[in-house]
């Protein structure tokens, strides 16, 4: 299968890499040309588009920040939309792995259904480290059909490939685990800022929390990070304040009380607004001491 890759950045890139590693014949498009030259260097089956049309194929991964830059890369002039129509494809499957808005990305798969564009929304959960391993959890939201087109491309990327329902379930997911991630790292801020005020050894403290139920994924992963005080890279603060006005927004629109959702979004918004937007989501310890 030929397939299109649209976003090669730090999430991108492996996913793409991965594919390729399948089998799969990969047209690759970023809006930094040099990010999609990296992962076709050396890479027979990869190619390197020079406009987003020129990356649609019958089927079309989307990873980038969020659903206002993949609209624009189906609509543009150059865009996918005009790709498929001068190809001959009449009925394209696009993956959208962004994290989105789960209303939105809905109300628009209505609207490109009317021109026979089928959307598959697939977000993932497990960061970089999952996307180079090839373990990512990927929730998808569409119609029973179009995951069957697509399952093999998912199944080269991710460990977990669950169908949780129609288009925008897959996001509302997504939200449900953003809501999560975001509410777990403001407990270890508070827990790590405690220990910290309290004079205990922080590392025999974190090791003791990670063997009992208080043991966490996200402990594991950002304990090296407390240690440390490295806070660069990794999953943004400004991606997770998105994340968790999402879940807000879904909360209201359902009759869902959010407050922890809410406090944990106005502590990434604080974050935000004292230029903190790119460190790793675990820094919010700094607003909390």
């Amino acid at each position: 299968m030929s397939i299109g890759f649209v976003g090669t950045g730090p999430m991108g890139a492996p996913m793409a890499q991965n594919l390729l590693a399948a089998g799969f014949d990969v047209a690759l498009w970023n809006r930094t040309a040099v990010r999609a030259e990296d992962v076709a260097r050396g890479e027979q089956r990869a190619t390197v588009a020079a406009t987003p049309a020129d990356a649609a194929r019958p089927v079309v991964v989307v990873m980038l920040p969020d659903l206002p830059q993949v609209r624009d890369i189906v609509e543009r002039p150059d865009g996918l939309r005009e790709g498929w129509r001068a190809a001959g494809v009449t009925d394209p499957v696009l993956v959208v792995m962004s994290t989105v808005s789960p209303v939105a990305v809905a109300e628009w798969a209505r609207e490109l259904a009317a021109e026979g564009i089928r959307l598959v929304d697939a977000p993932v959960s497990g960061g970089v480290e999952g996307a180079v391993a090839g373990s990512l959890s990927i929730m998808v939201g569409g119609a029973d059909a179009d995951l069957a087109l697509v399952r093999s491309v998912l199944d080269a990327m991710g460990a977990t490939v669950r169908h949780v329902g129609p288009v925008g379930a897959g996001s509302l997911t997504k939200t449900c685990n953003q809501i999560v991630v975001g509410g777990t790292l403001n407990a270890l801020a508070e827990a790590v800022a405690i220990a910290r005020a309290g004079g205990l050894d922080l590392a025999t403290v974190l090791e003791v929390l990670g063997a009992g139920l208080a043991g966490s994924q996200l402990l594991t992963d950002k304990t090296r990070r407390y240690l440390t005080g490295d806070y660069a890279h990794g999953g943004a603060c400004r991606t997770q304040l998105k994340d968790l006005e999402f879940g807000i927004a879904a909360g209201h629109a359902l009759g869902v009380d959010t407050t922890l959702t809410e406090v944990a979004r106005d502590r990434y918004q604080r974050m935000v607004d004292r230029g903190d937007a790119e460190l790793d989501h675990s820094a919010v310890i700094r607003v909390v001491v």
